[in-house]
């Protein structure tokens, strides 16, 4: 699918949104869809080309939905240029999400103090690092690093940013090795023995974790198959999405040593074990060889997710499975707002 999208978005010779694509597609024989959604097909497909590749990727996100091609010369020869107001004077890192975009203004004019969102994005869109198609992209900056901090303080990580007040946003690794430190440190601890005693839980048991994870991570009907992890569908059940998008999904789980990676075999029997418009998932607790990431990703074959063990336990923790918080969050004074007047 995601040639026939390349394809699509050389010849329109300007940025596409998702539904646009796969009609398009759909259009010239190129792709065929029998489900009730091939936008959101359209659209996860090319974000997952984006997230697994990076700056590889011939695709760049420039709005909602929307998708553009990253180079110029991606374009087939003798196009037009893409508008000078989607892609202008491009260099080759042009592309970054909104979090690295913010990472890299702190990183070369913050100086190691805070930067307000509107001038990280300011700068960002000046060095050509961001590339969007949004009215807001300030509005949209702040949004995505307030998202993140969170996320990651939900997982027991060390967020990447830390919010100062008044839209200040700073990198925490500026912050030097105080209590923050210690408790990533701490949490690190936690996650080598949670993912350790994942390793040391019956098949049956783990399975059972699994189906609870996915259920906290929006899947439906969720139920596991049977009792062994060694061939075959594990678990089965329906990720439901903000409920529009449901997707049948296959699980299968493989509780290995962290040494031993999944291998592409497994991927391929995977998919050769899906039902009728299901798509795939394998969780393990190891990591997959460079042959499996290959395999799962053919864009001629259903897509195969893969969640290593790393993954795994960053989202068992987030959702508070195995785990639990003992700490509030910490609270900082704004000096700002309660340095006397003069």
């Amino acid at each position: 699918m995601q040639a026939a999208a390349l394809e699509i978005l050389k010849g329109a010779e300007r940025p596409l949104h998702a539904k646009e694509i796969a009609e398009r597609i759909m259009a010239a024989g190129l792709w065929h869809s029998e489900g009730k959604t091939p936008d959101a097909t359209v659209s996860a497909r090319l974000y997952s080309d984006i997230k697994r590749n990076g700056d590889k990727s011939p695709f760049i996100k420039v709005g909602p939905q929307t998708f553009a091609l990253r180079d110029s010369t991606s374009v087939s020869s003798g196009a037009a240029p893409v508008p000078a107001t989607i892609q202008k004077a491009p260099e080759p890192n042009s592309g970054f999400s909104f979090t690295d975009c913010a990472q890299k203004v702190l990183e070369e004019f913050g100086g190691k103090k805070p930067m307000h969102y509107k001038e990280i994005t300011k700068k960002a869109l000046q060095k050509s690092w961001l590339v969007t198609g949004g009215k807001t992209p300030e509005a949209t900056m702040y949004a995505q690093v307030i998202t993140e901090i969170k996320r990651q303080q939900k997982r027991g990580e060390r967020p990447r940013f830390v919010q100062h007040g008044r839209g200040y946003v700073g990198l925490s690794r500026w912050m030097g090795q105080g209590l923050a430190f210690q408790i990533e440190q701490h949490n690190h601890q936690i996650r080598r023995t949670l993912r350790e005693r994942l390793l040391d839980m019956k098949p049956g048991e783990f399975e059972e974790l699994i189906s609870q994870l996915l259920a906290e991570m929006g899947f439906e009907m969720v139920e596991v198959t049977k009792l062994s992890g060694d061939g075959g569908i594990d678990v089965r059940g329906t990720l439901v999405v903000g409920d529009v998008v449901r997707i049948k999904m296959a699980v299968q789980v493989k509780k290995w040593r962290i040494k031993n990676n999944i291998q592409a075999p497994v991927v391929q029997q995977v998919r050769g074990s899906l039902g009728a418009h299901e798509q795939g998932l394998i969780i393990t607790t190891s990591d997959f060889s460079s042959g499996a990431v290959k395999e799962a990703a053919q864009s001629d074959k259903t897509p195969i997710a893969l969640m290593n063990g790393e993954q795994l336990v960053m989202l068992l923790m987030e959702h508070g499975i195995g785990v639990h918080r003992s700490t509030p969050d910490l609270f900082e004074i704004d000096e700002e707002y309660t340095a006397g007047g003069e």
